[in-house]
């Protein structure tokens, strides 16, 4: 298992005070052997940390190996981490070295400790206290070289009041503590992180999407219940289907925002405090397509301008929808002089869409 992060590459990104303090931090750490035990809540850069600790310790020549106990069910997770011998089970066709004889001479990562079963701690306990792993079905005790780095996002010392985590265990993996701040506690750093994942989930041949200054002070305002991760995430959705725009918090169907930025973002419309409404792509629009046969792209559309007054007798909505739509790629042509490609990147329309469009409004692109 080759590294191949570098010192720099794994930087925390910020400069909150909780960021700085990590940072000036895990230098100091990584330089000692002594096991460390990193908590915090999911998707805040726990293994981030940990690689960190390893890229910057003199075992950076030694594999990083990092092992989800809580991804990994308890009956095949001691194979996992101490390996096997051939017929130690049924299914052990084949010798298997463990994790930790993989992480010799270098660093393991125990994410998710805290999902570990009791029988397995005991094993674990043992490891870390002899220095040695005995794989499944084998006679020799095989010494080991390696730090140990865990991580969970659960209380472990609650776990222990339930008696669902050892407290000699914890103690083993306490020696230093690290804590990944969530990220609705340090929203000073949210810009920075926006910038940064705007870069790394660019589209090809395309400049990175950015903010209006009111779509920053709503991300800054939102929880992120699954923190960075979260972030990472909804910026590499808004990279495929807004490539190189400016987005606007009003600008987008709220099908596409996590539940919370949706309400704040229903909240700022009701107030009249993030400006006009924008059209989206239509490329978004395809995810809601509504029962009623009137799809995400006519309601944006509709969106675009300002709403008639609905007369007494009624209206056909599909018909007023489509007049609407036939007048903006009216408007779009003239503006380009029947340039197809140019319309096409101006409505955020795929070349073919808008040819179908034009044919079927009767329009000439010239």
């Amino acid at each position: 298992m080759n590294n191949k992060y570098s010192k720099n590459s794994l930087a925390f990104i910020g400069e909150s005070d909780g960021v700085r303090a990590l940072r000036k931090i895990i230098p100091a750490v990584a330089i000692s052997s002594s096991t460390v035990l990193i908590t915090g809540e999911s998707g805040t850069g726990k293994e981030i940390v940990a690689r960190s600790l390893h890229i910057q310790s003199n075992r950076s020549d030694g594999n990083f190996v990092p092992i989800n106990c809580a991804a990994i069910p308890k009956e095949l997770l001691e194979s996992e981490l101490f390996g096997h011998k051939k017929g130690a089970f049924t299914g052990a066709i084949t010798d298997k070295i463990g994790r930790f004889e993989l992480a010799h001479g270098g660093s393991i990562f125990l994410d998710e400790i805290g999902d570990m079963s009791m029988d397995i701690q005991v094993k674990l306990l043992r490891v870390l206290q002899e220095k040695t792993i005995d794989p499944l079905g084998s006679v020799r005790t095989i010494p080991i070289d390696v730090r140990v780095i865990a991580a969970t996002h659960r209380d472990l010392e609650n776990e222990i009041k339930e008696g669902r985590f050892r407290e000699d265990l914890y103690y083993r993996l306490n020696v230093i503590p690290l804590n990944t701040q969530p990220l609705r506690e340090r929203a000073s750093d949210v810009p920075m992180l926006l910038s940064h994942f705007s870069k790394i989930h660019v589209a090809p041949d395309q400049d990175p999407i950015t903010f209006s200054p009111d779509f920053v002070r709503a991300l800054q305002e939102y929880a992120w219940p699954g923190n960075v991760r979260e972030l990472s995430n909804l910026i590499d959705r808004f990279s495929t289907l807004f490539a190189g725009q400016c987005l606007e918090l009003g600008s987008l169907p709220a099908s596409l925002l996590p539940r919370g930025l949706a309400a704040i973002q229903s909240a700022r419309l009701a107030a009249g405090g993030s400006g006009e409404v924008r059209a989206p792509s239509p490329l978004a629009a395809v995810v809601d397509e509504a029962d009623s046969g009137v799809s995400e792209v006519e309601k944006i559309t509709m969106l675009s301008q300002a709403l008639p007054i609905l007369p007494p007798e009624g209206l056909s909505l599909k018909h007023r929808l489509a007049e609407i739509e036939r007048d903006l790629i009216s408007q779009a042509l003239s503006r380009t002089n029947g340039n197809i490609s140019q319309t096409a990147r101006i409505l955020n329309l795929q070349r073919t869409t808008l040819i179908e469009k034009i044919q079927k409004f009767g329009l000439r692109p010239s």
